[in-house]
């Protein structure tokens, strides 16, 4: 595990910045390659159709990621055997049969009472007052079941290897054992489909080039005579409010980033910072819900022109435009959404919409051009490549889904999990909502990324994951800043972090 840099800021909000005596010289922000990818693009307009079936998802997600997991159990089970009897591969689910050792792919299903229900969301209009959401699924009796699913059926699985490995509705794994007199198969062990292939650094810059130039003559630069790379700033959980009260914090950040509120030798080390990334929840949670009366009153005495302040506030998004605005002269800024600002819902929540951004949209990239602008408002989960290696995030929701499946709270291990999965939101569209794909499940992950960002977290956490192939993987869980006023530095030559914190005193 790489080392972690810790680095505090401690502001007294009564102490005055004066300039220093000494000339400082001309610094220049570190310049970075960046090549974002269209994987979580949904159709535009008419295109985009809620009208299908949301278990083909699960089909799809079936039949891309079963022939990689089978690989996997047949390389470790081909051989085999328990008391002279060797395993034997099915193919469905439903093929089975009682006492015989075998084995079988599918998809997991978690029967779990206490996940919500559609039929009780409906009825939530006759409750007086909603019950509050689940902080966990897992029933304190053990009613929990595991079940593994496929198109023939659906299968209980039982033993010691459930326990021992994080499970949740959606992922695809191989299970060995054999069924018992009740019809309950007794799991021996189970194979998931593991990390996929890792792309190497460069890759595809260096693919780009060759196509570009034609011929196979290209001027790629070599890795050695690339520059160094600088840093990556990744932050989330601004929670812009449009109260005075919460904008301190955003204002030492902006200070920081622009180099303003730091001496020379800091200074310098500002200028690496080649990006700044917003992972989800740049604006706070809106007011809740009205009910239909309160709706209708609403209606009674709506304004003729403008809008009703009481069911709007332009507020924090305006001045999430202003914060944005500020640094964009000096910094590109890439922004995903996340569960409270203003997008879709479901995942893949598509880019926050330009007319939100009146100020900093003017940095955007031009409608038909191939280049991403100075500021990139991308989608919801999100990859890329940055200076020349894979990175792909989210806003926590995918995280934070799997969390209530499982007992504990670490949250690298889920992200890991999810790695393993080769699936970016196993639980969509179970109990996490997204987009009804008919064919291809965007949240497949077919190739391995170097970083793995997930946005909104309680903690910080970081930690590297290997492969079988050689796969080696940055983990990070990015804290909410409006909380622990901790912002992520990523080093783009070693995929080491810095945690950069700030804090706020005010003496009496």
């Amino acid at each position: 595990m790489a080392k972690v840099h810790w680095i505090v800021f401690v502001i007294n909000i009564k102490q005055s910045f004066s300039e220093s005596d000494e000339e400082s010289p001309t610094l220049e922000r570190l310049p970075s390659s960046y090549s974002p990818l269209s994987t979580f693009e949904l159709p535009k307009g008419d295109q985009k159709q809620y009208q299908q079936q949301y278990s083909d998802i699960y089909f799809l997600r079936l039949a891309k990621l079963k022939p990689a997991v089978e690989e996997l159990a047949a390389e470790a089970w081909g051989e085999f055997q328990i008391a002279d009897e060797k395993v034997r591969h099915v193919d469905r689910v439903l093929d089975v049969r009682q006492g015989e050792l075998c084995w079988v792919a599918g998809t997991v299903y978690m029967d779990m009472p206490l996940k919500p229900n559609i039929l009780d969301d409906i009825s939530k209009d006759h409750w007086i007052a909603a019950p509050p959401p689940r902080e966990k699924y897992l029933s304190p009796t053990g009613y929990d079941l595991t079940m593994l699913e496929d198109e023939s059926g659906r299968l209980r699985l039982i033993g010691t290897p459930l326990q021992l490995n994080m499970l949740v509705t959606g992922c695809i794994i191989a299970v060995m054992g054999t069924e018992n007199a009740n019809g309950e198969f007794e799991v021996v062990d189970l194979k998931v489909p593991d990390l996929p292939r890792q792309p190497q650094r460069w890759e595809m810059d260096e693919a780009k080039a060759l196509l570009a130039n034609g011929n196979g003559k290209s001027k790629i630069k070599s890795q050695q005579e690339r520059k160094s790379g600088g840093k990556v700033a990744i932050t989330s959980g601004l929670g812009i409010g449009g109260d005075e009260g919460d904008s301190l914090k955003l204002d030492l950040l902006m200070e920081f980033l622009l180099g303003e509120a730091c001496g020379s030798k800091t200074q310098q080390e500002v200028a690496k910072i080649s990006r700044l990334m917003i992972a989800g929840n740049s604006i706070s949670e809106g007011n809740p819900l009205r009910s239909d009366d309160q709706l209708a009153d609403t209606k009674k005495a709506s304004k003729k022109y403008g809008y009703d302040a009481s069911a709007y506030n332009p507020l924090p998004i305006a001045h999430l435009d202003e914060f944005l605005a500020t640094l964009l002269p000096s910094i590109p800024i890439t922004i995903l959404p996340g569960e409270s600002d203003p997008a879709n819902v479901s995942l893949p929540q598509q880019p926050i919409h330009p007319a939100m951004f009146p100020r900093a949209r003017n940095y955007s990239a031009m409608p038909d051009s191939d280049e991403p602008g100075w500021f990139d408002s991308v989608t919801n989960p999100w990859e890329g490549d940055i200076d020349g290696w894979r990175v792909m995030g989210n806003g926590g929701q995918p995280i934070d889904d799997v969390f209530k499946y499982v007992e504990g709270d670490e949250r690298l291990d889920m992200m890991e999990n999810l790695l393993r999965w080769r699936c970016g939101a196993p639980t969509a569209p179970d109990t996490l909502w997204c987009y009804p794909f008919q064919v291809k499940d965007q949240f497949v992950i077919e190739e391995c990324p170097h970083v793995f960002f997930v946005g909104n977290q309680p903690a910080f956490e970081t930690t590297v994951i290997g492969g079988t192939a050689g796969q080696s993987v940055r983990l990070i869980a990015v804290p909410k800043f409006k909380e622990t006023g901790q912002v992520v530095l990523l080093d783009t030559d070693t995929l080491e972090v810095e945690l950069v914190k700030f804090e706020v005193f005010n003496d009496p």
